[in-house]
């Protein structure tokens, strides 16, 4: 009887350890979703990627290039919204609107995106 619970415990123990990673990785606390930035920038570069896609911009901010990295849904869900793994691709000019990181570093949650051939779509 000491084994069988022994072997429950411990398997217990495992999947509350496992929980904490899952659950950290699904939070959005890092941004700042009372707040809505709209900025314009050139791709550098989309990640079409699980478990969430990117789009990384670049602009300028007081004449100097500032590099956004922009956390997207997951590639399942951004289907839904009539995404490809190539909507948009390094070289494209956007249009985005996002929920800044609370930390005021230079990236943040993509809201909306005006696509090159004139498409506003959600990225959630």
């Amino acid at each position: 009887m000491k084994l069988k619970s022994a072997i429950a415990l411990a398997g217990l123990t495992a999947a509350s350890a496992a929980s904490g990673p899952a659950s950290a990785h699904h939070s959005f606390a890092m941004f700042d979703q009372t707040k809505t930035v709209v900025l314009q920038g050139l791709v550098t570069k989309f990640e079409w990627t699980n478990p969430h896609a990117f789009v990384i911009l670049e602009l300028p901010v007081n004449g100097k290039k500032v590099t956004y990295t922009l956390e997207c849904s997951s590639p399942a869900l951004m289907r839904h919204a009539g995404w490809k793994f190539n909507t948009v691709k390094a070289g494209d000019r956007v249009r985005v609107a996002m929920h800044p990181l609370k930390d005021g570093k230079s990236g943040g949650m993509l809201a909306k995106i005006k696509v090159p051939d004139g498409r506003l779509l959600a990225a959630w």
